[in-house]
């Protein structure tokens, strides 16, 4: 059994992805994010950055291993299953390459973008614009590598279910795939999987997007050090 420390939103859904298209036995734990549960002490021990996802798997021998991170726990399930990743070194060395892609540049832009478009106070057109254009720019670096392929590693794999869930939502980012067919296509390809779909399903219902603001909510959009803090008390 992997205990699955979630909340639905593409970060959360990168793992559940991975989860369901694997067949793996997990219990959900869904995180209160607004209401401060990442800072608990509990989770700070095996989260320590305080974001979510992370899971701990307790199907291995001797004590439970924690995971954080999503492309850390894309990687090490995919070498406990032997799924979705290439074995050969070139091949897991490009796996590498747009996972560090994912996680460093795409994931990050559009996570500012949603904050600029949804979240924000208003005229705050400065980083809604920067992020925006930052956004679309990971855009085109995906339309180029899906040039001549219809995933990005060549077969579907953990590269593909990280990169997924933020052009999932191209939409309510205030972008749009109109100008990156191939993005479009593989998009459709992959929301098509059933387990992909069950995946963004999993606590829809518990969804907030737009429910709450940088004005209204300082434990989501104005964290600092002391934040942190709270979870050693």
């Amino acid at each position: 059994m992997i205990d699955f420390y979630y909340a639905p939103t593409p970060n959360g859904w990168k793992v559940a992805i991975m989860l369901e298209e694997c067949g793996l036995d997990y219990e959900t734990h869904l995180l209160r994010l607004s209401q401060g549960d990442q800072f608990k002490p509990d989770y700070l021990a095996i989260s320590p950055n305080a974001k979510m996802p992370a899971i701990v798997d307790r199907d291995v021998p001797g004590d439970p291993v924690s995971v954080f991170e999503s492309g850390a726990i894309l990687i090490y399930l995919a070498e406990k299953t032997g799924r979705f990743m290439p074995t050969d070194p070139l091949g897991r060395k490009e796996a590498l390459e747009w996972l560090f892609w994912q996680v460093g540049n795409q994931g990050p832009m559009a996570g500012q973008l949603s904050h600029f478009k949804n979240y924000a106070p208003e005229d705050q057109d400065y980083g809604f614009k920067r992020y925006r254009g930052e956004y679309e720019r990971n855009l085109a670096v995906l339309e180029r590598r899906l040039s001549a392929r219809d995933y990005i590693l060549g077969d579907y794999s953990i590269a593909d279910m990280i990169a997924f869930p933020w052009a999932f939502i191209a939409k309510p980012l205030g972008s749009s795939l109109e100008d990156f067919p191939k993005v479009a296509a593989w998009r459709a390809r992959i929301k098509e999987r059933p387990a992909v779909r069950r995946a963004i399903d999993l606590h829809k219902d518990r969804q907030n997007r737009g429910q709450h603001t940088a004005e209204n909510n300082d434990l989501l959009f104005n964290q600092s050090a002391e934040h942190l803090k709270m979870g050693e008390r």
